[in-house]
């Protein structure tokens, strides 16, 4: 497999450096598509289509390749890879459920290849606003292919507006749907890993009171004021805390305990001030156990990059690299976030793209595939 990574700030932009990668006959059958709801993505579709090249497709929160970082464009992984080494599988939800839907997808997946590895790029939030299930989604996926399922991905983002993120491939395109590139892994060699870089502070707590993605008591104490004591704030006054929470729940998350392998990050995003209660992004299931977060600093970049590497040292480079980074690391991080991605494109030796995304899908260290907040979620590709 031969890779090139192309980047654009117009269709033009893009046309012109789609034709730079073609010149020394290069000619790709697939091109994995992260783009910016500011572009106009049916142009530049069919100016892929028109080469007779395969289309898999997310709108996005920002987009990278190696060495740029940028918000408002778009970027394209070029792959000369076998048509027999992969397919497109495409799931527009419409009036069904995440569940109907997935279990389609994995049982296509499974009567395609024996062994099926996933890119799963789902949409993020519709243009009315509901936020797609991508823990229902990556359980239905797991139970019809099994926990060593191997799987990267994440969710279309829409610039930060909330106003209707998309998924796309040659001819179609859903505000609410899954699309997966399924590769065939007896010819494809695949390595992936979601890891968030985040360490724990204190002892376990429990969840002792929750719904859903709202938590009412950890240790039968009342979930934002233990929160908000663990920022040093003495009391509750709803203006100071709700802006409190929009800047900086993301920098201390929860790591939610899993029965194996890493936790998992879920990330505070504001108080219901009659209930004395912490709104999560994803679900905090009761009974179940976490830890509070230690602030950021370099050894989060770090963490991410040795685990890749030791990864790495047992096996070959890869063909190419696809990143997903939760778009909360954006603020986090800052430019130490170009550096994670730089960084495991390097390691890698190999052409990169990505996105800044709503959610991630990726399988954490020992443990199982999971969909995740604030995390950093990649696979490398080598075709055998």
């Amino acid at each position: 497999m031969k890779a090139k990574s192309i980047k654009g700030k117009s269709t033009a932009e893009i046309k012109s450096a789609f034709d730079a990668s073609m010149s020394d006959g290069f000619q790709p059958t697939l091109a994995i598509v992260f783009i910016s709801i500011k572009q106009d993505r049916k142009a530049v579709c069919d100016l892929l289509h028109q080469q007779n090249i395969d289309i898999i497709g997310a709108t996005s929160c920002g987009e990278f390749i190696n060495g740029y970082q940028d918000e408002g464009s778009a970027v394209i992984l070029l792959l000369d890879i076998s048509r027999n080494s992969y397919t497109i599988l495409f799931e527009e939800i419409a009036d069904g459920t995440v569940n109907d839907a997935a279990t389609r997808l994995a049982q296509a997946a499974m009567s395609k290849f024996r062994k099926p590895g996933f890119i799963l790029q789902s949409t993020g939030f519709s243009a009315d606003g509901e936020y797609f299930d991508g823990e229902n989604l990556i359980r239905c996926i797991e139970n019809s292919i099994g926990p060593d399922m191997t799987v990267s991905g994440g969710m279309a983002g829409d610039d930060g507006t909330l106003t209707g993120t998309y998924i796309f491939t040659n001819d179609i395109e859903t505000d609410r749907g899954i699309a997966a590139l399924v590769l065939d892994q007896e010819k494809v060699t695949i390595h992936a890993m979601a890891i968030s870089g985040w360490k724990p502070l204190g002892i376990s707590k429990t969840i002792t009171k929750s719904n859903a993605n709202v938590v009412y008591t950890i240790d039968d104490q009342p979930a934002a004021e233990m929160y908000l004591r663990f920022l040093g704030k003495e009391s509750i006054k709803a203006q100071d805390d709700l802006a409190l929470m929009e800047s900086i729940g993301f920098e201390y998350p929860f790591l939610l305990d899993r029965p194996v392998g890493e936790p998992v990050l879920r990330t505070p995003m504001s108080i219901d001030l009659d209930e004395n209660a912490l709104v999560c992004d994803l679900e905090m299931p009761q009974g179940a156990t976490l830890r509070f977060s230690m602030p950021p600093d370099f050894d989060i970049v770090e963490k991410i990059i040795e685990a890749a590497t030791r990864l790495k040292d047992t096996s070959e480079d890869a063909d190419a690299v696809l990143i997903y980074s939760c778009a909360g690391r954006i603020q986090v991080l800052g430019p130490l976030v170009t550096a994670e991605n730089d960084g495991l494109a390097h390691v890698w030796k190999a052409p990169m793209a990505g996105f800044f995304t709503y959610g991630e899908y990726g399988r954490t260290i020992n443990g199982r595939p999971e969909f995740h907040s604030g995390t950093c979620s990649w696979i490398a590709l080598k075709e055998k």
